[in-house]
């Protein structure tokens, strides 16, 4: 009888395992397909090598049934990932500039919705709002298994410094669902620079970030280097800026700064507790 029972025992945990695998392989494969999508632009393709996309999606844990937030989409770079991922069995909101913005801000918004109205592969995403302190109503509250933030936190900081950061990570701590996860990949300033760097060149310290989501509720989960870049000094002219893919110098250096690649960049897990 023990050696029969161990014997279901081990086919069951075989099962559970072939289970595991298999749909794992299945996420993997709904991630690979978005980035290998011919209607991706070639520029878009060019930052796998630095963003790593699928390895830091499998890191936050991304399923393609979960109810995910991003955080300023921009132009869509990881949108055009999430979205495909999403359609079917998910639900994808895209929490971008404020219908008020002006300027650059309102024009990202309207480029955005248009991929929204006219893209299929963003058929079914939802534009929210979100502006610290101002429009914090990313999705409705406690809905969100996750929300995704890539390197936006710099901005929050300039424009309203600590107020700002802490008011963002607010917004998405309410958004969440208890043991949501929230995914955080940002310019990382070396920890024995000045503070007052952060003000101005993009980079934000990574104790600092951390601190910051503390303060809001959040957990600490588990760290990454997967978006590490050991040649960048985070010492640049124009900041962060001056590295691709922005090069704010233009040809002055051009190939110094291609040389190095993006930004160095921490990759942060957080989970709102239960």
């Amino acid at each position: 009888m023990k050696f029969a029972l161990k014997s279901i025992l081990v086919a069951t945990i075989a099962l559970s395992s072939a289970a595991s695998l298999a749909h794992n392989h299945s996420e993997n494969s709904l991630v690979a397909n978005a980035l290998n999508d011919e209607q991706r632009a070639a520029k878009n393709s060019e930052r796998d090598k630095f963003r790593h996309p699928a390895q830091t999606l499998a890191f936050f844990g991304l399923k393609p049934n979960m109810s995910v937030v991003e955080i300023s989409p921009g132009g869509g770079w990881y949108s055009e990932i999430l979205a495909p991922v999403l359609k079917d069995n998910g639900k994808f909101y895209a929490a971008h500039f404020p219908k008020d913005a002006t300027g650059f801000y309102q024009r990202s918004r309207s480029e955005f919705e248009q991929k929204v109205t006219q893209d299929p592969r963003f058929s079914k995403v939802i534009v929210t709002e979100f502006a610290p302190v101002t429009h914090t109503e990313l999705a409705p509250a406690n809905s969100a298994d996750m929300v995704l933030t890539f390197r936006n936190v710099h901005n929050w900081y300039m424009g309203k410094n600590k107020d700002g950061a802490l008011s963002a990570f607010k917004s998405f701590y309410t958004a969440l669902k208890p043991g949501g996860t929230l995914g955080v990949v940002e310019h990382r300033l070396p920890e024995a620079r000045a503070d007052d760097d952060q003000k101005s060149s993009g980079y934000m310290k990574q104790s600092y970030v951390i601190e910051i989501a503390k303060q809001a509720g959040f957990e600490l989960v588990a760290s990454s280097e997967i978006n590490a870049n050991p040649k960048d000094t985070a010492d640049h002219p124009k900041g962060v800026w001056t590295l691709p893919p922005s090069l704010r110098l233009g040809d002055q250096d051009a190939d110094k700064y291609k040389a190095i690649g993006e930004s160095d960049r921490m990759t942060l897990k957080f989970k709102k507790p239960l």
